[in-house]
């Protein structure tokens, strides 16, 4: 077994501890104030769990790469439930090592917000060796409001040129598997005979799946949650960044539907975002709806996650929940806290050992630690 010493441990869940050492192998043993003695303590310093990026693109639009051979989003459609974004990562993307030198190790991958269904999200590894190996569980299906679906009129397929027009497309696809559940149920129809793209959505219709929708804007976001009633659907609000009123927070965590927020320090390239500001998440915290980060990378740099918390941390928050909100809040909401994002006993070894308080803007990580291995040393 190893160990590392915490002389300040921050464990995810909003809790500081300080000169303890965390036992592990691949999974963690325990924290203890005792020095152990079955275990070699091999770093020291301040730890944190390993982050996770709860909304990205990373390995899909790629460093050193031109525009044109992005693969955020697929073209042929509107409605694309079956296209699966694990299948345009490339791994060698030098986006995922920068990521791990910053202490982040997991990815929620999505396709883009060009179509208004996008296809399959899923849960990486950043250090996995190829597509297979990285592959730790699928993570909802993509939709989109707003304008992103109505600006790529010239794309293939049927395509709106107004939001109306974009959810009155949503609406006839789910619609349609409702209608195709029923005559399932009631023996009306054989399950050979429900058409692919309906039967990838019938898991999104029975709230088995999460519908995780890009959706900026308060009067957009009222519509999604009227859909989501409507409809019954599990969904999560990604992005939120034109919210500028504490009342659609309220609204949001009335109908506990979780938030993955952001990102900050992105240009508010379009109409849809004019309200944009850091200072709109003081009714974020203030509301408190469950809620996470992420880098929309490479919107932002995956690289630089733990960054943007320092916004969080102006409008009040603790460093202690700043950084739950990029490990236990993000694991919470993707479905993975049986395993990671805080540092309890049975949860993977994937852990952060740095030089100083990862708030202060000269420390680094010197060690950092995936399931239990060392896959990155600071070496200057």
């Amino acid at each position: 077994m190893k160990a590392v010493k915490a002389n300040l441990l921050y464990d995810g869940l909003g809790n500081v501890l300080r000169d303890v050492y965390v036992v592990f192998d691949r999974n963690i043993v325990g924290v203890t104030k005792e020095k152990p003695k079955e275990a070699e303590v091999i770093a020291e310093g301040v730890v944190t769990p390993a982050f996770i990026d709860g909304h990205s693109h990373i390995g899909m639009d790629r460093y050193g790469e031109p525009y044109q051979e992005g693969e955020a989003n697929e073209q042929m459609d509107a409605v694309l439930p079956l296209v699966d974004a694990l299948y345009s990562i490339y791994m060698d993307d030098k986006a995922f090592q920068h990521s791990i030198e910053f202490g982040v190790l997991y990815s929620s991958v999505l396709p883009g917000s060009g179509n208004i269904i996008g296809g399959k999200a899923v849960f990486i590894k950043n250090y996995g060796r190829d597509i297979e190996d990285t592959f730790i569980q699928y993570a909802g299906v993509k939709a989109a409001f707003g304008y992103n679906p109505r600006s790529t009129k010239e794309w293939k397929g049927t395509r709106p040129s107004t939001r109306m027009g974009a959810i009155g497309i949503l609406l006839n696809w789910l619609i349609k598997t409702k209608n195709t559940i029923a005559l399932l149920e009631k023996g009306k129809k054989e399950p050979e005979e429900v058409e692919p793209t309906v039967e990838a959505l019938i898991p999104v219709l029975k709230g088995e799946v999460p519908l995780r929708v890009h959706v900026h804007k308060e009067d957009d976001i009222a519509a999604l949650l009227m859909i989501k009633r409507k409809f019954g659907l599990k969904i999560t609000i990604e992005h939120a960044g034109d919210v500028h009123s504490r009342e659609t927070f309220e609204k949001i965590k009335a109908e506990g539907v979780p938030v993955i927020y952001g990102p900050f320090d992105s240009h508010p390239y379009k109409v849809e975002l004019k309200h944009e500001d850091w200072k709109n998440a003081k009714y974020l915290l203030e509301v408190k709806p469950l809620f996470g980060l992420m880098s929309d990378h490479p919107v932002t740099l995956q690289a630089n996650l733990y960054l943007q918390l320092r916004h969080f941390i102006r409008l009040g928050m603790s460093k202690a929940e700043a950084i739950k909100v990029i490990t236990h809040n993000n694991a919470k909401i993707l479905g993975v806290d049986d395993r990671l994002g805080s540092i309890e006993k049975g949860k993977w070894a994937s852990l952060v050992v740095w030089n100083g308080d990862p708030f202060h803007m000269e420390n680094y990580p010197t060690h950092v630690f995936a399931e239990g291995e060392l896959i990155h040393e600071a070496d200057w």
